[in-house]
């Protein structure tokens, strides 16, 4: 089975490599699940980002986290990847995912509009 495609939004994808290796490579599993149709290991719904962005939680030495919206049937976009070293999501990475959700939803709607 091959799945959804993956599509990186903004510096996501350089984010996501500059990853630890160990970190990286849970966070491309992960990731790989989604593209499949399954259901990350250790996830859950971002509502303060937007309806349907989802956070898969990266537990290493560091915690790391990958945002990412899956409802589309053109692939899985991700929104936003960072090193978590708080409890709580810092604002500016959920505003961040939030301004490229929006960014996201908008040019989605600019094209099927024509």
């Amino acid at each position: 089975m091959v799945g959804k495609d993956l599509f990186f939004l903004g510096t996501s994808l350089e984010a996501l490599r500059s990853f630890p290796d160990n970190a990286r490579r849970e966070a491309g599993h992960q990731l790989h699940l989604v593209q499949l149709g399954e259901t990350p290991d250790d996830w859950r719904p971002m509502t303060s980002v937007g309806q349907g962005v989802y956070e898969i939680r990266i537990h290493t030495a560091t915690e790391h986290r990958v945002l990412y919206v899956s409802k589309h049937k053109e692939g899985i976009y991700v929104l936003h990847a960072f090193e978590k070293k708080a409890r709580l999501t810092r604002q500016s990475d959920i505003n961040l995912a939030k301004e490229r959700f929006k960014a996201l939803n908008a040019a989605r709607r600019a094209v099927a509009k024509g």
